[in-house]
């Protein structure tokens, strides 16, 4: 353009006329008849490249990336913001400046992908996955709900089934809907695949699944054959993965909410129309089609199951580390050291806008709040918190009184408090916890165990109380037949030490100690 406008001056025409001739603007030409060769050949260099905010700090970064080539771009920021205090750059900024030093050096990302094979489809009647999903719709007022879905698939066939709630699921709802779904498949397969969904297992523990107390009553009743999928492992149970994200994309996406029962009519529609008549890009074959062979080689389910009077309502949440559980946007206080014993715990709401918390395996109500109005709030109990009124040596004696040999029991919370100086008041309330009603002779023997083992910490201790009950019942059992009155006696200590029964039936069982 400046050799243009040069030559176009040179024929005799004006500004204005090459102004227009051109398409700019006057003050454009002005501008550059100003300048120089030289000067409009510097102007030009200048414009190449734009001096960036973190161009100060570019050979840094590709240092970075140099020797750590899967580094990500939030990794550098925050390296970057570690190393320079008073730095004031936005990730997005410094996510596009990494990757603009990349392509312009050939510094690839390293990846670690993952290795997948294609696995052959399970024999007709063999298998069933099942997975939980929720979406957010519009209103008929222009609102919006966050509704969620129970989704289940045959593995062979690719069958579905699907359920909605305008509210989360409970483990009564789980197995309502476990028992539709037996209903519209006409039967139930040999195995039902899970992901590790709370309202199901409790935890993996190396493979021994412990389920929940109303799942495993359900199980045992079904006979269900049940396998769960590995944490992050989704893609065992990939088929449902699929279903999940066809029913969000194609049955929920745009579609107005009015009612929860005409959301499930609609999607039964659904399936019978699209879900399971669309041919199935995988197979190649219409679900439904495969479905009329496979319903042969289904187990059938003939008893009916009350599961109204059989499995009580609860819900699961997760302990956090600060001894509190969220509930409706809301956190609710759980006794010290309650994250320590346990992973989970269930809850209920009572007719009386009153929540209560309790231990899935025992039934044993730990915590009761009142369900106040409001969100982002803190429920809590005051005799959740430390005790806060005296001093770690004060308490240290108050919990040594519990004990009949005083002594060795101060000798023993001060190696308690040596060991854990930063969690001495939590280690004392939980010491306190397991010495109410227990047997002033097991509590000697078991602070001369713990001494004798060096067991420092509360859990360890409790541990004890519960290992010691146990051998003092057994030995309780080898009288039973001399005296039959002393096994009554057993079971009433047994309870008073370990909180619930751990004979049944005459035998001894086993504990979750």
């Amino acid at each position: 353009m400046y050799m243009e406008i040069k030559q176009l001056l040179k024929q005799g025409f004006s500004q204005t006329k090459i102004a227009e001739k051109l398409g700019v603007s006057r003050t454009t030409v002005y501008r550059h008849l100003k300048r120089s060769p030289s000067e409009m050949a510097e102007w030009v260099d200048s414009l190449q490249y734009k001096k960036k905010k973190l161009d100060p700090y570019k050979e840094l970064i590709l240092s970075w990336l140099r020797m750590h080539p899967d580094m990500s771009a939030a990794q550098v920021y925050d390296w970057l913001l570690e190393k320079y205090k008073d730095l004031t750059v936005g990730e997005s900024t410094v996510r596009t400046y990494v990757k603009a030093l990349r392509e312009e050096y050939k510094i690839n990302k390293e990846t670690s992908p993952r290795m997948y094979e294609a696995i052959p489809d399970p024999p007709m009647g063999e298998q069933m996955q099942v997975d939980f999903g929720h979406t957010r719709q519009k209103t008929v007022d222009n609102k919006e709900a966050k509704l969620n879905f129970i989704a289940f698939v045959l593995s062979h066939s690719r069958q579905k089934y699907k359920e909605w709630l305008d509210r989360p699921f409970t483990t009564r709802d789980v197995i309502q809907a476990h028992e539709n779904a037996f209903k519209w498949y006409g039967g139930m397969t040999n195995e039902i695949v899970y992901d590790q969904d709370s309202l199901i297992v409790v935890s993996e523990n190396g493979g021994d699944l412990i389920l929940t107390k109303e799942f495993q009553q359900y199980r045992e009743s079904r006979g269900i054959n049940l396998r769960v999928c590995r944490k992050a492992d989704p893609e065992s149970k990939g088929k449902i993965e699929n279903v999940v994200g066809f029913i969000k994309q194609n049955y929920a996406k745009h579609r107005v909410f009015h009612d929860i029962d005409s959301w499930n009519e609609q999607g039964w529609e659904w399936l019978n129309r699209t879900g399971n008549y669309k041919i199935h890009n995988t197979t190649k074959k219409r679900p439904f089609e495969v479905f009329l062979l496979e319903k042969q080689h289904l187990k059938p389910v003939s008893k009916n199951i009350d599961i109204q009077n059989n499995y009580e309502i609860s819900i699961a949440r997760c302990v956090h580390k600060d001894n509190t559980i969220r509930y409706q946007s809301n956190r609710y206080s759980l006794p010290l050291g309650t994250y320590n014993k346990y992973e989970k715990v269930c809850i209920k709401e009572t007719e009386t806008k009153e929540l209560v918390i309790y231990i899935p395996d025992t039934g044993e109500i730990i915590a009761k709040h009142s369900i106040p109005e409001g969100k982002g709030l803190l429920i809590k109990d005051k005799k959740h918190s430390r005790d806060r009124t005296k001093g770690v040596g004060a308490f240290i004696n108050t919990v040594a009184e519990r004990f009949e040999d005083k002594e060795l029991a101060f000798k023993y919370l001060e190696m308690v408090r040596e060991k854990n100086p930063r969690y001495i008041k939590d280690q004392l309330q939980i010491i306190l916890r397991e010495t109410k009603g227990s047997d002033n002779e097991v509590l000697t023997k078991a602070l001369a165990e713990c001494l004798k083992r060096n067991l420092y910490s509360a859990t360890d201790f409790g541990d004890i109380i519960v290992y010691l009950a146990i051998n003092f019942c057994m030995k309780w059992q080898l009288r039973e037949y001399e005296n039959p009155y002393l096994y009554p006696y057993a079971m009433s200590l047994t309870r008073s030490l370990y909180g619930h029964e751990i004979w049944q039936h005459g035998k001894l069982v086993a504990c979750q100690a």
